[in-house]
Formats: structure tokens, sequence, C-alpha cells
């Protein structure tokens, strides 16, 4: 752009420049937090229980809605006699859910709170709810997969979080349209090499993990590996089935940070035997 030099010019020019400016910083200031042109679309009722009915919502849960819009999924988590929470941006939609669960008298069960999801502490909640573009979903996967305790219960309506697979996905129908919903459990973290002795022997397990998907190499100190038949992580259950010759072994667990605390069944012939198994990781 020619720098203009009348005095008119100058304050149109210095005017255009002040608004280039302001759009810059906005834009910036944008992208770094909840992207606040996610349209709000209301979750149909029948997608909302299947929802609730997927995490098995119940008394002893606490509810947290990233994006809750109206209130209908924390106000129908609370006629399940759950607590909780929603998180919303919009003021408008704030007011609107906290008149709806008035009416629904359940409003001292939950609250909602006018917030940037990316900015809320969601980390003590047993499930977590949203209706987001999956570009937010993709956002706040990090968040969800570092800051919420193992076990944790997450659901979304329509989108999923990219290479994070689901642990399930259903489809409900809607007026003739059909609704995805994704499920995920949070995944402890395994990822390493953990110990034990049984028998005189020292084993090892080296976990490679990839959310909650895991491989497993084992071995009891020698050159031989097991044969591995099973590795599965849901949360914070480690389960491990593995043969060595005629020996099976099952080694079930609650991984508890570098810890994992539980049951041990050894298979020899016709012989089956059970002990306490604990490991820990190096």
């Amino acid at each position: 752009m020619k720098k203009p030099t009348s005095g008119k010019s100058l304050y149109h020019y210095s005017l255009v420049v002040s608004i280039l400016v302001g759009l810059t910083f906005i834009s910036a200031s944008h992208v770094t937090g909840q992207d606040l042109d996610v349209p709000y679309v209301p979750t149909p009722n029948n997608v909302v229980e299947r929802m609730l009915d997927l995490t098995d919502v119940k008394s002893s849960d606490y509810v947290i809605d990233l994006g809750s819009g109206d209130g209908r999924i924390v106000i129908a988590a609370a006629k399940r006699g759950a607590n909780g929470h929603g998180i919303d941006l919009d003021p408008e939609r704030i007011a609107e859910a906290r008149e709806n669960a008035r009416r629904e008298g359940v409003d001292d069960q939950i609250m909602f709170m006018e917030e940037d999801i990316f900015d809320t502490d969601f980390s003590e909640a047993s499930v977590i709810t949203m209706y987001l573009l999956p570009s937010v979903n993709k956002k706040l996967r990090p968040e969800l997969i570092n800051k919420l305790q193992p076990g944790t219960q997450v659901v979304s309506h329509s989108f999923d979080m990219g290479s994070w697979k689901a642990d399930k996905k259903v489809v409900v129908k809607n007026n003739g349209r059909s609704h995805d919903i994704y499920y995920w459990v949070i995944p402890a973290q395994t990822e390493g090499t953990w110990t034990w002795s049984y028998n005189g022997n020292n084993y090892n397990m080296t976990v490679n993990q990839r959310f909650q998907e895991i491989s497993v190499k084992l071995t009891d100190g020698s050159d031989t590996f097991f044969d591995i038949h099973k590795a599965e992580l849901k949360g914070k259950r480690l389960t491990v089935r593995a043969s060595s010759g005629d020996q099976n072994y099952i080694f079930s667990g609650r991984v508890e940070g570098d810890k994992v605390y539980g049951m041990m069944q050894h298979h020899n012939g016709q012989e089956k035997s059970f002990s306490k198994w604990s490991a820990t990781k190096d």
C-alpha cells in the first residue's frame, strides 16, 4: 500500500491500518481458545439418553458437558441422580440452561458456567459429554487424555477425535436422520518396562502404547519370549494372556501410576493356580 501525503488521506490511511491491526489481533486471539463460531445445534433427546446409557450415568457420577447449550444433557444426567455442570461461552444459552434446570426441578444438583472450555478445570469429572466441531475435538484430545483420570468416560455426539479410535460407536435414528455417538474410556499410561518376580524368576514386560491400544513383549529373564495371545487396556484395567511351551499365564490388574496390582493365573497342563500379582514400571 502506498502511503498518502494529504491530511485527509492520511487520516483515512491511519484508520484503515488501525482496523487491520485490530482484526489481526482478534484473529490471533480467536485461534488460541475455543472456537466462537461453533453453531448451536441441540442434541435430540433420544440421542442424549443414548449417550448417558453408554456411560451408564448414575447417582455417583459427576458429569461435565463441554458446550452445554440449553443444558439438556446435564439436566438429563441430573434426572438420573447425577451431579455436574455445563460450560458454554454464550450467556443467552447459560441463562436458558439455568431456567430449564429450575423448571425441571434439578437446579440444586447442577450448575452452568459461562467459560471457555479450554480454560475450565474438568479433571475431576467421571463423565465428559460434548457436541463440538471436529477441529475442537482434536484440539481437546490431549487435554482429555492428560488431565482426566484413567477410567473417566468421554462421549461425543456426531464427531470423533481423529486418530484416537473410539472404544465404541453407535448410531441413533431421529426423524429419519442418523446420529453417530462416539465413546472412549481414558486409558492409564502403561508405556515402558514392567518387572516382577515369581517362583524365583524375574519377569520383564515391555509395553508400547498408542492411546488405549497396546502391544506387549514378555520374557522371564532368559532369551525366550512368551507368545502373547491377548494384551488389552481399558481405563486402569490391564490384561495380558501369554504362554511359553505348555505354561499358560493370565495377568490381570489395576494400574495405579507406576504400579499394577492384581491376580495371576498359572496353567501348567492340568494343574492350575492363582496368586496375587504386582509389577513396577522402571
